[in-house]
């Protein structure tokens, strides 16, 4: 709010703006964690039925559906301007100073374009959808009403905000090109020979380029694609959209994150830092070691990357700083940690793959339990090489080696952290709960321990209202991805893309280093969920079609796909941690770069396993 300052003070109509903003913002973070609370409510009590008395409640699973429609429809607007918004910056950043004002104004543009298109649209569905929902008894109408309304909140947060930091010329422009480009959509009329899917695309990047999140980049470029011939008409774009987000095992996903806030809230991940450092703090860069074992055991918890790198930014950067590494070889450091986040279970990732496929999740975890211990041994070894001289005691961290002692104590102190993975990865793989029920329990049982460590009803409303918005962003890039997927589809170009890429042979070793390469490419650009979501369903028949495994091609799609949140430009983990510490992404970019190349060699080993080793998960 400090931005906001200057024009508040010198404007009343700022000033009011600014209160009225906060007050919605506050308004809809306290639905959001309401919301997530009953969720977590529900499923629980499905899960206590189910188990313990044998029975079940009707209409559990689509009360459920429901409400996380209505969780990410209050959530969205918080994340329009959150660390999850998703924003391609760097090219923006790259404009000259003229420039980027125009940028901004192209980006809210498509932001507004995005939030009439749920608005409107969603109210078209509502009155084209008849029927009642046979489990609840509601009409049907109902999720897209909530949908509809959450463009009417996005549009009231975009005017809010502009006018408290005195913008109102760029909101009359901004909001002029929206209404113009609206327009173009509902009655323009130029269809070409080209794929609708190419059109989207094209213009999904152009979204990108000058700064629009990436959801409302994907909803605005499906929107702009009708009158080149696209086969979703408005209605159909928003109902594709909440159908897309209208699946039981997205609902893991504000389950895990919720865990994540919990356990570090709860001061479990604490300990599980004191024990790291314990086994491998005497080891030399021991401080960066530690860094990467607690990545290690905290990817068991939160699932998310980011929520990996914001932790490690707060707990590890200061330190390795202090114990003489530069501050972007610091930020590089939790960076690449924070990859594993994604890649050890529970991983929101292999949710989105196993969403998006159809592929086990119980296999792919436990994937990702292999590839990540794989990847840590690389990062390891990098770490080592990269520690600072020591010409001094404490260099790189160093610590004197922990007695017997201390280890057991430490490993103690931990065991309550170190059991919710085996609690989810056991009991998914063992068939004993749903990922989603696994999810819930977890989610419980961090908040059992966040509770006995006094973690208080004010972190318990923080963890919702966090675990929330972030959930609400992922739900919209998983929604807002459908269209593209489905026109990707309708015009045929995954058997197209399988026909071409197999005329350069298929060979399972050539078709794992084309798949990689075209990956590791699109990464730099594109951000991991959504690469996920559009690019496996089009790659997976080709691998099987080699012959590899189908869950060993999923693992190597997210481990690579994972890479990409390291490179320039469109690093997420790289423009996270930058934005926390302060230290310029560019220069962060440098000095990630020995991490990158222990972690494709890492992909190497996965790939060659894939290839000449049975199944092993």
């Amino acid at each position: 709010m400090n931005t906001m300052a200057p024009a508040a003070a010198l404007n009343p109509v700022a000033r009011r703006a600014s209160q009225a903003l906060r007050a919605l913002e506050a308004v809809l973070g306290v639905a959001g964690a309401a919301l997530l609370a009953v969720l977590l409510l529900l499923v629980m009590a499905s899960v206590v039925l189910r188990y313990g008395f044998g029975t079940g409640w009707v209409g559990a699973e689509d009360a459920a559906i429901w409400l996380h429609v209505a969780l990410i429809a209050v959530g969205a607007p918080l994340a329009l301007h959150s660390t999850l918004a998703l924003r391609l910056v760097g090219v923006r950043d790259r404009l000259p100073e003229w420039a980027q004002p125009l940028a901004d104004g192209l980006a809210d543009a498509c932001v507004l374009l995005s939030a009439l298109v749920i608005a409107l649209g969603g109210s078209r569905m509502v009155g084209m959808i008849g029927g009642i929902s046979p489990a609840l008894g509601l009409p049907q109408w109902l999720r897209f009403a909530l949908f509809a309304g959450s463009g009417v909140l996005m549009l009231a947060l975009v005017l809010l905000r502009h006018l408290a930091q005195g913008r109102v010329w760029s909101l009359l422009c901004a909001a002029g090109l929206a209404v113009l480009a609206y327009g173009v959509g509902q009655w323009g009329h130029w269809p070409l020979d080209a794929p609708s899917s190419l059109v989207l695309a094209v213009f999904a990047l152009l979204g990108l380029l000058v700064g629009a999140p990436l959801p409302h980049a994907f909803l605005a470029a499906a929107y702009l694609a009708i009158p080149w011939g696209s086969s979703l008409p408005e209605p159909a774009l928003v109902h594709n959209v909440v159908t897309g987000m209208s699946r039981f095992l997205l609902l893991a996903i504000p389950f895990f994150l919720l865990a994540g806030v919990w356990l570090t809230q709860s001061g479990m991940a604490a300990r599980l830092v004191r024990l790291s450092s314990a086994l491998v703090g005497h080891w030399r860069g021991g401080l960066a070691q530690t860094t990467l074992l607690s990545s290690v055991l905290f990817s068991g918890a939160s699932g998310s990357s980011v929520a990996n790198a914001a932790f490690g930014t707060a707990t590890f950067y200061p330190e390795l700083v202090r114990h003489g590494y530069r501050p972007e070889r610091a930020g590089a450091i939790v960076a690449a940690t924070a990859v594993l986040d994604n890649v050890i279970p529970p991983s929101i990732a292999f949710l989105m793959l196993a969403a998006a496929t159809q592929l086990s999740v119980g296999r792919l975890l436990v994937g990702g339990v292999l590839a990540g211990l794989v990847m840590a041994v690389m990062l390891g070894l990098a770490m080592r090489l990269t520690a600072p001289c020591a010409t001094q005691a404490g260099a790189g961290g160093t610590r004197p080696r922990a007695d017997g002692a201390q280890v057991r104590s430490a490993a103690v102190a931990a065991i309550p952290a170190l059991g919710l993975g085996v609690i989810v990865v056991l009991g998914i793989r063992m068939g004993v709960v749903t990922t989603t029920e696994a999810a819930a329990v977890a989610a419980c049982y961090t908040l059992l321990l966040g509770w006995g460590a006094r973690l208080g009803w004010r972190g318990l409303y923080h963890g919702l209202r966090q675990a929330a918005g972030e959930a609400a962003a992922i739900g919209m890039l998983i929604g807002t991805a459908g269209p593209l997927a489905f026109a990707l589809a309708v015009d045929g170009l995954s058997s197209q893309w399988v026909a071409t890429l197999a005329q350069w042979g298929t060979h399972p070793a050539w078709v794992l280093l084309l798949i990689c390469g075209l990956l590791l490419l699109l990464g730099l650009v594109l951000d991991t969920g959504a690469a996920i979501l559009l690019l496996a369903p089009l790659l997976l028949p080709l691998a099987v079609q080699a012959g590899i495994d189908p869950v060993a091609f999923g693992v190597i799609v997210v481990v690579t796909l994972m890479i990409g949140g390291l490179t320039p430009p469109c690093g997420m983990l790289i423009l996270v941690v930058s934005g926390l510490s302060g230290v310029p992404a560019t220069a962060m970019f440098r000095a990630v770069w020995p991490y990158v190349l222990a972690l494709l060699a890492a992909l190497a080993l996965l790939c060659a396993a894939a290839l000449w080793l049975p199944p092993l998960f």
